[in-house]
């Protein structure tokens, strides 16, 4: 006896689509698919999954889906907000960097300019240098942050401190510094200045011993022949030194960081005649 197929009709979920474009109930409930196939014949296959199957809202145009908290009621009100918004960023920007420059240049570096020949061949008249002024606050774990031997530092007049001038660190507190036939002796030992040029020292007079006492420095020109220097005035008060030149950024031909004095002869530790850890009154 032959048995008769019966027939089982297919039957679906519809789950991301338009219920109301396809024809179709909602989710939970089974439906013919039959259905879902006669209706999509009768439609463009382009116009049920391109980019038109949704109605498209015209620019400027109230829906109900539009985000209120972003909707702007003024174009030209908003630009205009944007752009002062805008400029104030920009000028709170500049203002800060101003304001961080400014505490840079009072707190750590300066621009200075030499006038004269007194340090040739080192440095020359009208360039331009910048000065560490870390060393004013004698931090002695770092070479940058305290004054040594062979610094060229940049200080006040002591007879007119409104002039300023540069020279080269050769005494230190507590030594005793003498000049010898065209040589710097100190503590009885040689200082050999490999830095110096022969044309600019070859008729500087001789100096008897002369102690350097606390807070204070022997400073020389390297032009020895033309400078004006400890020599003639005496020493440089400590806090009269407020930086220590370290880079010459002009003229371009010869920018780069300054020579440091370099002594292959280690000297010895300065015993000083005026004690260091004490103040004397004078």
């Amino acid at each position: 006896m032959e048995r008769k197929k019966q027939r089982i009709p297919l039957t679906t979920r519809v789950l991301a689509f338009d219920y109301n474009e396809l024809g179709v109930h909602p989710v939970n409930e089974k439906r013919d698919v039959s259905n879902f196939f006669a209706h999509s014949q009768r439609q463009n296959p382009l116009e049920m999954f391109g980019p038109s199957s949704k109605k498209q809202i015209a620019f400027g145009e109230v829906h109900q889906n539009d985000d209120h908290d972003i909707a702007v009621t003024s174009l030209k009100r908003e630009s205009r907000h944007g752009l002062l918004s805008e400029g104030f960023k920009l000028a709170r920007d500049i203002f800060l960097i101003i304001v961080v420059f400014i505490l840079f240049g009072v707190f750590f570096v300066q621009p200075v300019v030499v006038e004269g020949t007194s340090m040739l061949p080192e440095l020359h008249d009208g360039e331009r240098l910048l000065v560490n002024k870390l060393v004013y606050y004698k931090i002695q774990g770092y070479s940058w942050g305290h004054i040594e031997r062979g610094d060229i530092v940049v200080f006040w007049y002591p007879n007119d401190p409104d002039k300023s001038f540069v020279k080269r660190v050769i005494g230190l507190p507590g030594e005793t510094v003498e000049i010898r036939s065209g040589k710097v002796i100190i503590n009885g030992n040689v200082l050999d200045e490999e830095y110096l040029d022969s044309a600019h020292n070859s008729s500087f007079p001789n100096l008897s011993p002369r102690i350097v006492e606390k807070h204070h420095y022997f400073v020389l020109g390297d032009n020895r022949d033309n400078s004006l220097d400890s020599r003639s005035w005496g020493l440089v008060p400590e806090k009269y030194i407020y930086g220590k030149a370290f880079f010459r950024y002009w003229k371009p031909a010869n920018m780069g960081f300054l020579e440091h004095g370099e002594y292959p002869n280690q000297l010895p530790t300065p015993t000083p005649t005026v004690p260091v850890d004490e103040d004397v009154d004078r």
